[in-house]
């Protein structure tokens, strides 16, 4: 079988470069009430690549956030 009959990958969605909305609460939550990342999420976001991101980005939109006025 030929690589010429494999699918691509899916596309990546186009998103904002983070989930943060201003609501900030992993001072004292493991989960920041306002865009639902965990404190680990929040802390390595800038060396997460995009694959991991996105699947950050579907579990966060799945659960309701990012929310503002939290």
């Amino acid at each position: 079988m030929s690589d010429q009959h494999a699918k691509p990958p899916a596309p990546v969605p186009q998103r904002p470069d983070t989930p943060c909305v201003a609501v900030c609460s992993t001072t004292f939550d493991e989960i920041c009430r306002g865009c639902g990342r965990t404190v680990a999420e929040v802390a390595n976001w800038v060396s997460m690549d995009a694959a991991q991101k996105e699947v950050v980005w579907q579990r966060i939109l799945a659960q309701g956030y990012p929310r503002r006025n939290t």
